[in-house]
């Protein structure tokens, strides 16, 4: 891995164990808050909603700033959000400082995949984007679980100090690593920034990358009761099942940024096919333990094939100005968490059994199926006109 990767990876690390160890500490953060555990759940939603309206706010401050510094910055603010987070004394200050660490969260990820993809030949972009990414998914392997245990055994405020220490690192090994030099803003500014959202192919790939996350988390939001309700899994083996789905998630990570480079959108709208119909055979034989045990491994693996080529596709199709498209997209896939959590939810509560559930995400996966051949038809007519 090239070292100004390595780098952004570690920053990656962090960022996703801050987003996600809170869901393995909201006992203890409920308790020690006097709040109720639905309460504290609502300091995920408000991480989502920090990143959601946090990202295009943040790269059209930075549209004119030297990308290196920018990161630095962002990483920073990740660093100063967990410290004020470990010291929050009631809720809302602790709901507040996840809000304003989450504001860096998707300006971090869409400037980094574009600086991460100026590092290496054109023919190994995605390569490198995943590369970025692999500490996302190496959060929740090491991070997640780490934390949780170190939250239960010596508080929850000690697990964000501890995210407060690899920020440091990862501050240390930016402003150490990455050259000063490194995918330098267009002349267009943020003028140029926002002239290229007037693209289609920029809003389709986002709606792809929206639909295949809500996909996800139409099921994923409910895999605890699914895997012990419908597969007949412990509480205590649901955890280790949900290991092997960062597992998944990681191996998945780094064959998509390789795939991408070699065929992008066949990558995606094969894959995203492949996530349907494993949809449909959860469907069939997820009372099957091991079958289930088995499913959440691939479906790991396959969600996050489609992200190192969806990143690239919005950077691509806004190469004169992508900073902004990349950050949004990072946006875009957090409204798809939230709105697939949302749909598997009315889903439920419309009478569909969470043995049924999958196949609300094969019907969403279908859709963005058929906005991938869609935007892939797009790109064939452009080729032909030309």
């Amino acid at each position: 891995m090239p070292l100004p990767i390595l780098a952004l990876a570690i920053a990656s690390f962090c960022i996703g164990t801050t987003e996600f160890v809170i869901m393995g500490l909201l006992p203890e953060v409920a308790a020690d808050l006097g709040v109720s555990i639905p309460s504290a759940g609502l300091l995920v939603t408000g991480y989502a909603l920090g990143v959601v309206f946090g990202a295009p706010i943040v790269a059209m401050a930075t549209a004119r700033l030297p990308r290196k510094p920018v990161l630095i910055g962002l990483a920073t603010l990740f660093v100063i959000g967990n410290f004020f987070c470990a010291i929050a004394p009631n809720y809302w200050l602790l709901m507040a400082a996840r809000v304003f660490t989450a504001f860096g969260h998707g300006a971090f990820f869409g400037i980094g995949s574009v600086v991460a993809a100026s590092l290496v030949p054109r023919n190994k972009r995605a390569s490198a984007i995943a590369l970025m990414f692999a500490g996302l998914t190496l959060s929740n392997i090491l991070g997640v679980p780490a934390g949780t245990a170190l939250g239960e055994a010596f508080g929850w405020r000690d697990t964000f100090l501890a995210v407060v220490g690899i920020g440091l690192v990862s501050v240390a090994a930016i402003a150490w690593l990455v050259p000063s030099d490194v995918a330098e803003p267009s002349g267009g500014g943020l003028l140029g920034e926002l002239r290229v959202l007037g693209k289609l192919q920029v809003w389709l790939a986002m709606l792809i990358a929206s639909l295949a996350s809500a996909s996800l988390f139409a099921v994923f939001t409910y895999i605890k009761p699914y895997l012990t309700d419908v597969s007949g899994l412990s509480t205590a083996t649901v955890t280790w099942v949900l290991l092997l789905f960062g597992a998944g998630m990681t191996i998945g990570n780094i064959i998509g940024g390789r795939l991408a480079d070699w065929k992008l959108m066949p990558t995606v709208i094969t894959t995203l096919l492949a996530m349907a119909l494993l949809f449909a055979v959860f469907t069939e034989f997820g009372a099957i333990a091991s079958v289930a045990v088995a499913i959440v491994f691939l479906w790991g693996m396959l969600i996050f094939i489609v992200v190192p080529p969806l990143q690239i596709r919005v950077v691509e199709a806004a190469a004169e100005g992508p900073n902004l498209a990349a950050t949004l997209n990072q946006g875009a896939f957090n409204v798809g968490n939230a709105g697939g959590a949302w749909i598997g939810g009315l889903a439920i509560s419309w009478g569909v059994f969470y043995a049924n559930l999958p196949l609300v995400g094969a019907a969403l996966a279908l859709l963005a199926v058929t906005v991938a051949v869609l935007s892939q038809s797009l790109d064939r007519r452009a080729v032909v006109q030309t």
